[in-house]
């Protein structure tokens, strides 16, 4: 079984049933996977129904660590990836289960942490959900019939990590420095977003959340590491002080 950092963590995303939790957290513990984290689950949490549908699957549960919003679930990761199957106009890599575990095997060997966004059961992510990640995944699915409940999408995704342990991963990261954490991304981005505020940029009260997802996309596809982070928020410093008056 991983544990911590060896292992992606299974972040629930408004879950609705308690039933649907129990069930994701048996299909992980199939696999060795224990870290399951909820955001903002809609009945609450601890949830009565969640026992039973967990089968004895009951650690998941007792550790399950609850936020209030994605930001907060996924700010000590460091790649994230966003469970889905509606075609995004976001400009993202898009991935299978299987191409997903090789990546995060060779991205632990990075010390990196790794995690999943599973949406809630029906309308799934939204595009402010999925801009905090780095990767689509998506199963391909029948295309006549592309209908998953929350832990069948969990089990395929436990099943490829933890059959992909023993075999040589195909991705190499592309850092030597590690990556920065959605933490230090996400004050980048929201300090660039206060500069560009008092400059007038979002102009258009209508267009302000289209563009700040192009902006976070932006920051999100750089996948800059910590010092390239620290860099950014130097430069904005910079550009955001008042000019020097030489004369």
């Amino acid at each position: 079984m991983t544990h911590d950092r060896q292992q992606p963590a299974i972040i629930l995303v408004r879950p609705q049933l308690g039933e649907n939790i129990g069930k994701a957290a048996r299909a992980m513990l199939n696999f060795g996977l224990t870290e399951m984290r909820l955001v903002a689950p809609r009945d609450g949490w601890p949830n009565p129904a969640a026992g039973p549908a967990a089968a004895g699957a009951d650690i998941i549960l007792d550790a399950a660590k609850v936020y209030d919003t994605v930001e907060e679930a996924v700010a000590d990761c460091n790649h994230v990836y966003a469970a889905t199957v509606r075609d995004r106009d976001m400009p993202k890599p898009v991935v299978t289960p299987r191409e997903m575990a090789a990546q995060m095997h060779a991205q632990i060997k990075d010390g990196a942490k790794s995690a999943i966004l599973f949406g809630p059961e029906r309308s799934g992510l939204t595009n402010d959900d999925v801009v905090l990640a780095d990767t689509v995944l998506t199963v391909p699915v029948n295309p006549e019939f592309g209908s998953l409940n929350l832990a069948q999408a969990v089990v395929l995704a436990a099943y490829e990590f933890h059959t992909f342990a023993d075999q040589t991963p195909a991705y190499q990261s592309a850092h030597e420095d590690p990556l920065a954490s959605k933490d230090e991304l996400l004050g980048l981005m929201e300090h660039m977003e206060r500069e560009l505020e008092k400059k007038g940029y979002f102009r258009s009260e209508g267009r302000r959340n289209p563009l700040r997802r192009t902006l976070r996309n932006l920051v999100q596809n750089a996948a800059f590491s910590r010092q390239e982070v620290h860099t950014m928020r130097g430069i904005i410093k910079s550009l955001a002080r008042p000019a020097r008056d030489d004369a």
